[in-house]
């Protein structure tokens, strides 16, 4: 009798020390941009609930999230600051908006007119990661957060309240883009307007520019191709220069058990990045064609945009060697990355 006291004693001491260890985990999670932009909406759709499937049922851990998107919490300028600050603990966001602290990240902006396939993109970004370990150490050694993801957005071309075939039709029009590729508008002798999604779709109706370097999923997502009528596939490229992030301290308080998972789940996520903007930009593409005007451009007007930005590949990377960064390096690894997975540039860039 006493044996059997003892080993429901044991029993119960083991039952109460496992509900003790489960853990009621809440995760704060946003981006500034709108779930109508791919890599927030598979933020939402995909990673939210596929971390909290997979952490429930292969541990005795919950996961809640409390959810802060179209910058009701950071705003698109403020997300890597957000997460070092503990304000979002998990935050995805554009390179596009940090210049000054990552302005090597958005290399593949540097190399305009690279390929439209975003999985080839992210496999070229993910090459180009793994042979410079800076890109990744930073977040951790400067911004107090982990990098989870990187994601891959969809290829961009050119949105306009107006029809155009040639590069002397965009002289004298104010078109939008955010960072680094405003400089395909400025070496162009187009006038670049700095904006961002969130305010994209009333400053296109009130005619502060007159168009957006832009991918097709925001043109019908964000409705953009009601104030743009014209949407024109020039072939800009996709970039890889998104980030998902996560507080470090946040991460480090976490079960070792849920962050083999969250990493795994990053790691399908970041894939889902390029698979779901590849299948989705022909469809999307042809959704245009049902409410809008859009025109292919000739190859040779493609290559004369090219061919005006030849230079400026190097100018930036003369400015960010200077800062001590790898540009040289990395640069040179996305043209022979490209190329390694069946890329042909129109114009090949010479960075030394």
């Amino acid at each position: 009798m006493k044996l059997l006291t003892m080993a429901a004693a044991a029993m119960a001491l083991s039952i109460s020390s496992s509900v003790a260890s489960a853990k009621e985990i809440t995760l704060r999670i946003g981006s500034g941009h709108p779930p109508g932009v791919v890599y927030a909406g598979l933020m939402i759709n995909y990673f939210q609930p596929e971390l909290k499937k997979r952490v429930e049922a292969r541990t005795d851990h919950t996961i809640n999230f409390v959810e802060g998107y179209s910058g009701s919490i950071v705003k698109v300028t403020e997300v890597l600051e957000g997460v070092q600050d503990g304000i979002i603990d998990i935050g995805g966001f554009c390179y596009c908006f940090e210049p000054s602290n990552l302005p090597l990240h958005a290399f593949q902006v540097m190399l305009p007119f690279g390929t439209m396939d975003p999985e080839k993109s992210l496999k070229v970004a993910q090459e180009v990661y793994a042979e410079v370990p800076y890109l990744t150490d930073v977040f951790e050694d400067k911004f107090n957060q982990v990098l989870l993801a990187r994601i891959a957005d969809g290829g961009y071309n050119l949105g306009t309240s107006f029809a155009w075939k040639d590069l002397s039709d965009l002289k004298g029009q104010k078109i939008a883009g955010a960072g680094l590729n405003l400089n395909w508008l400025k070496y162009a002798g187009v006038s670049p307007v700095q904006s961002s999604l969130a305010t994209a779709y009333t400053e296109m109706k009130t005619n502060v520019y007159e168009g957006w370097i832009m991918f097709p999923s925001a043109w019908v997502n964000l409705k953009l191709h009601e104030p743009g009528p014209f949407y024109t596939l020039i072939g800009f490229g996709s970039m890889t220069w998104h980030g998902l992030t996560i507080n470090k301290d946040t991460y480090a308080e976490l079960p070792e058990d849920v962050q083999k998972i969250l990493l795994e789940v990053a790691a399908d996520f970041e894939q889902q990045t390029g698979s779901v903007n590849a299948s989705e930009y022909d469809r999307l593409v042809d959704v245009l064609r049902e409410k809008i005007s859009v025109n292919e451009i000739s190859p040779e007007v493609r290559k004369a945009w090219a061919e005006s930005l030849a230079a400026w590949p190097q100018t930036l990377a003369d400015d960010l060697n200077a800062k001590g960064l790898p540009a040289t390096e990395v640069l040179n690894l996305v043209l022979d990355r490209a190329e390694a997975n069946g890329y042909e540039w129109p114009v090949r860039y010479k960075i030394k």
